[in-house]
This record gives structure tokens, sequence and C-alpha cells, in this order.
């Protein structure tokens, strides 16, 4: 990334630099301009320095900085039109130094020689961490710096009017602002677009643990309610879906409603009765079976309460005293044995 701080008018070759440059390619939004009118001073100056260079800092996170202190933005420069001390320029180097990042400092423009020479010898002792007087030593180069008593930090603001604001300054400061809300992070990391089969990988992945038991237990609980044929338990029908004989041995099984519900082997008993048991007694379940078969009482089950059920042949009425020589409520959960059953029509 780069920042640049300068004098914009649109006259200097090759033309660019203004604040909508941003760069181009894979350098896109990482170029940020800062142009300023003439006459800019140190308040100013350090105002928006200081602003926009913590802002970069804080949004491209770099690895190292690069300082160029060009001195041609100092005042009295004969190409520069600026109103900046040597103090002030110096203070912008201290502000870069303070964030602990590997920093390299060079040299830049700057056309007044004797102005240059005192600002970077400025920059070093600031960069090192020495203080030096305002008097200069005495040299072979006196002459260049008579006119200013042997100072090192000459008056030299207040030669060009000041053509900035406050009001441009801040929209320059927002406008720089935008430009790093483009920026993703830092460029040791590596910015690529995650393919869309792995944003649905991490979605999944964000879902809390408590959110996947309750779809797994609310799915278990739709296949229990569900018989082996896949029909409902409380549906049926005659031929194949009969619910009452889909096995040749049934086992136990007990309605969600509390309601027993009978299953039957394939060989209906002799009476053929069948009806949909609605006793209200405890929830069991018990087989058909053909003569010949265990006694109930010897199998030392105990006789479930007899249930009211509605007829598929005879309609409403009682079953006939033929129709109950081989019905006996009993009811098994433990065992697969065909049962007797008694059942009211």
């Amino acid at each position: 990334m780069t920042v640049s701080f300068h004098k914009y008018t649109g006259d200097f070759f090759p033309g660019t630099g203004k604040l909508d440059d941003n760069g181009s390619g894979l350098g896109k939004h990482f170029c940020l301009n800062v142009p300023l009118q003439d006459g800019i001073d140190d308040n100013m100056y350090l105002s928006i320095f200081k602003t926009v260079i913590d802002d970069a800092v804080t949004a491209f996170r770099p690895s190292s900085i690069v300082l160029q202190c060009g001195a041609d933005s100092l005042g009295c420069d004969r190409l520069g039109a600026f109103n900046l001390s040597i103090a002030a320029h110096g203070e912008c180097v201290n502000f870069v130094r303070k964030y602990n990042v590997p920093l390299l400092v060079v040299g830049g423009g700057g056309y007044t020689i004797k102005n240059v020479s005192r600002c970077w010898t400025y920059e070093t002792a600031v960069l090192v961490g020495a203080s030096i007087p305002d008097e200069l030593p005495a040299t072979v180069y006196d002459s260049f710096f008579a006119d200013s008593q042997w100072k090192l930090h000459p008056p030299l603001t207040g030669k060009v009017d000041n053509q900035n604001s406050p009001s441009s300054l801040q929209r320059i400061t927002m406008s720089i602002r935008n430009k790093l809300r483009y920026l993703q992070g830092a460029p040791s990391v590596a910015m690529q677009e995650i393919p869309p089969d792995l944003e649905g990988l991490l979605e999944d992945e964000e879902r809390t643990a408590e959110e996947k038991h309750e779809e797994k237990s609310t799915a278990q609980a739709g296949e229990q309610r569900m018989e082996p044929n896949g029909a409902a338990p409380n549906e049926f029908f005659d031929g194949e879906n009969d619910n009452d004989h889909y096995n040749d041995a049934t086992t136990s099984a007990t309605a969600p409603n509390g309601r027993a519900r009978r299953q039957t082997s394939s060989r209906r008993s002799r009476g053929g009765a069948r009806g949909r048991g609605s006793g209200r007694g405890p929830a069991t379940s018990s087989t058909a079976r053909d003569d010949g078969e265990d006694d109930p009482e010897e199998s030392g089950v105990q006789p479930s309460r007899r249930g009211r059920a509605r007829g598929r042949r005879g309609g409403r009425g009682r079953a006939k005293a033929g129709d109950k020589e081989n019905s006996n409520p009993t009811a098994d959960s433990n065992s697969g044995t065909p049962m007797d059953v008694e059942v009211e029509v």
C-alpha cells in the first residue's frame, strides 16, 4: 500500500495523484492519495497526516514501513508551496516510529539545500532518540547558514497563504476511510474467494450441538411413529396393507394414545371377527391363534380387559356363541406365541 501527501493541481506529470486515484489491477484500493492545496500549515498538516496514517496502519496492518521524507514540503522551498516547519516535519517521522514496526527512512525531494540538510539532520536525531541543540556547530559550510544565525530551526512558515480549509480536509479524511473499508485483512493473509461448496460446510459447522440434537430427536420420533409397511399406526386396510397380518409372527406394540393395538397372524380365528379394540385397560397386545395351540391359562399370562370393537362382517351386535370358542383375552408382551383373543362384536 502507498500513501502519498502532496500538492495537487493536475498540472504535474503524469497527471495522477488526485483523491479518486486508487490504483488498478491487483493494486486496486491499495493506493491512497491525499491531495493538498498551497500554504497548508503545521497544525492542519499534522492533523490530517496522523489521522490518515493511523487509519491506514489499523486497516492494513503493515509488517514494515518505508517512509520517504521529502523536504520540498518545507516552507520557503523553491518548488514547494507549503508552510511546514522542520519541527512539524520531524513530528511526522516520530509519529510513524511509535508504531514499533520495522521502519526504513529515506530522503526525497527538497530544492533549498540548506533547509534539506537541516531537516534530515533533525529527523535522524529523532529516529535515534537523541536530543540536539538549536545552535549549529562551526563547519566549513557556515556561510550557507549565516542568514538564519546558524540555527537548526529557522522561521519557514507564513510565507504562502493557506488555501486549505477544515471542511476540505474533513472531506479527504472521510474519503480515505471509505476506501480503507475495501481492505479485508493483512497482506500476509491469503484473500481468496471461498468456493460455494465450502461455504455450506462452514455454515453447518456453525450450528450448535443442541440444534443438531433436536433435529436428530425429531427424525427418530418420526421413524418410530411409522409402521414397517409405511402406514400410520392407526390405519387399517384389507389385503396386503392390512396392519393386522403384515407378519406371521407379530410383535407387541402399543399405540401412541395409550390404547392397545391388536396385531394378528395371517390366519384368522374361526369366528372371523376382527375389530379395533377400544378397551381402557392396560395397553397390551395379543394375537389370534388357530385351534390346537397353547391354553393361555397354562402360559401364566393374565387376561386383559375385554374391549369393545366394531365388526367388519356382521355390523354391530353380539358374536355368536360359536365365535367365542377360540376367543379368550390374553396379553403376552414378552412372547411371540400367538394367543387367543376375545372380542365382542
